[in-house]
C-alpha cells in the first residue's frame, strides 16, 4: 500500500473519529501529493517521490515551529509540532547517527574523498542512498566530521 493510500485511509478514520487537528495535517499531505501528481506528465507518484514530499512537509513544520518557539508563540508552536509528528509517521524508520556514519565512511572510501572539496560528491551519493531514512542536516554534519 502506497503512502498516498495510507493517507486516504487515515483521513477517513480521522473524519469518523472527529480528530480535527490530525485531519488538517493529513489533508495537507494529500494536497501536496495531488499537486505533485498534476505537475508531472506521469500521473503516478513513485514511493521515492512520496517520501520526499512527506520529508519536505515535516521539515517545513519543524522549521516553522522553531521560529514560533523563538518568538514565544506557544499557540502557533504546538499545532506545528503536532502536525510534524503526525506527518513523520509516514516516513520510513529513521537511521541512527552510527548507521549514517557507516554509510558515509563507506561512500568516502568508494570515492577516495579526502577533503572538504569532495563534500558535494559525497553528499549527493549519500543523500540518494539514504533518501527518507535520514535528515539532510544530520547527514551533512556527519560528512563534515568524516572529511575533516
Amino acid at each position: 500500500m502506497s503512502i498516498f493510500d495510507k493517507i486516504n485511509e487515515d483521513i477517513k478514520k480521522a473524519m469518523i473519529a472527529k480528530e480535527k487537528d490530525k485531519l488538517e495535517a493529513l489533508r495537507a499531505v494529500k494536497a501536496a501529493f495531488l499537486i505533485a501528481k498534476t505537475e508531472s506528465a506521469n500521473s503516478e507518484l513513485t514511493e521515492d517521490k512520496e517520501i520526499l514530499i512527506v520529508q519536505k512537509l515535516v521539515k517545513q513544520r519543524r522549521d516553522a515551529a522553531e521560529i514560533y518557539k523563538q518568538q514565544n508563540r506557544q499557540d502557533l508552536y504546538e499545532p506545528e509540532v503536532f502536525q510534524a509528528d503526525i506527518i513523520s509517521k509516514y516516513l520510513p524508520k529513521q537511521m541512527s547517527e552510527e548507521e549514517i556514519s557507516i554509510v558515509v565512511n563507506k561512500t568516502i572510501k568508494e570515492l577516495n574523498a579526502t577533503s572538504m572539496k569532495d563534500m558535494g560528491k559525497v553528499m549527493g551519493i549519500v543523500n540518494k542512498k539514504l533518501a527518507g531514512k535520514a535528515d539532510g542536516k544530520t547527514i551533512s554534519e556527519i560528512v563534515k566530521q568524516s572529511l575533516n
